[in-house]
């Protein structure tokens, strides 16, 4: 561990773009309690060749596939927990050998103008697990805190052995959910760099009603999660919602916003058209005034946009408002 805190020196770092909805994109069934997870079972090389396509686009992070491979989730599939553990421990896999091929196609040139891209262990909500559209009001039911801390503790642990440069705490919706994972992370994983990012369906609180600032100043006490933002959410509400962060911690921001498209959980499927007013990268270069460091773009976003947006914000200066 380590590289996560001495990329964050970089100017920017270019997130991985979404899995599923490439999968969906490219004709492939995503339906179910396993969304693309189902893809690791079937068919893992598409999720390989989806990594090897982010990379080329620009990322510099390349996201596991572990978003919703769960142990209880793999094993209602059918398979035993050995099989589910290696299922998991086979995203790292994944990722590894998609960074190698494709810098292995780099020129010594092209390497020099990018770092040796990281490879973040996708720490997914238990929202995800129960595939009902909760990512979006974080309501979890009658749960315990140590409840969430047995869903995630073996798959971090996995990821982890595996040899992750960083999770991915991605796409949490519930405030409890995420004092677990700190707590977590702070007892049993002490060695291990993350991110942390929310949903939010309106520019004040994340989706179970928790104000964004009392959870960043729980992460800036955190020696661990050295950035924190939102993504999976409206483009619109994302200016206010990184200020309100910022008014309590400065720690890096991430940024990574749907199209702007709403989820719908119960049928599974996207409505209602998206942000229109603004492309990805201009809205990256305003958030990036507000902070934001860690970049890219969630579901209904593809591979091109993350290539514009690498190319444009090379051709931008860090603005001195930066955190």
């Amino acid at each position: 561990m380590g590289r996560f805190k001495e990329a964050l020196n970089e100017e920017v770092l270019i997130l991985h773009g979404a899995l599923g909805t490439e999968l969906e994109f490219k004709g492939y069934d995503v339906s179910g309690k396993l969304w693309s997870a189902k893809y690791l079972l079937e068919e893992p090389t598409v999720i390989q060749e989806i990594h090897e396509t982010y990379l080329t686009s620009g990322a510099d992070l390349i996201t596991t596939s572990s978003y919703q491979a769960t142990l209880p989730g793999l094993q209602e599939r059918g398979l035993s927990p050995e099989k589910a553990e290696e299922i998991i421990r086979l995203t790292v896999t994944l990722a590894k050998n998609a960074r190698y091929r494709v810098w292995q196609t780099l020129s010594e040139e092209e390497k020099k103008r990018r770092i040796y891209p990281l490879i973040s262990g996708d720490v997914g909500p238990y929202a995800a697990y129960l595939a009902d559209g909760s990512e979006y009001t974080g309501d979890y039911g009658d749960i315990s805190k140590e409840e969430l801390k047995a869903f995630h503790r073996p798959r971090i642990r996995f990821l982890v052995e595996e040899g992750i440069d960083l999770l991915a705490i991605e796409t949490i919706p519930n405030g409890l959910e995420a004092e677990a994972i700190l707590e977590l992370l702070k007892q049993e994983f002490s060695d291990v760099e993350a991110y942390m990012s929310f949903t939010a369906q309106n520019d004040q609180t994340i989706s179970d009603g928790t104000p964004i600032e009392t959870l960043a100043q729980l992460i800036h006490q955190s020696q661990q999660v050295l950035a924190l933002g939102i993504n999976c959410s409206s483009p619109t509400i994302y200016s206010e919602f990184l200020k309100r962060i910022a008014s309590v911690t400065n720690k890096p921001l991430v940024t990574y916003p749907n199209s702007g498209e709403v989820y719908d959980g119960l049928h599974q499927r996207w409505t209602s058209g998206g942000d229109k007013k603004h492309d990805l990268l201009e809205n990256t270069l305003l958030w990036r005034e507000l902070g934001a460091k860690v970049v890219g773009g969630c579901c209904r976003t593809r591979p091109n946009d993350i290539r514009i947006l690498s190319k444009g914000l090379t051709s931008y200066p860090t603005p001195k408002s930066s955190i």
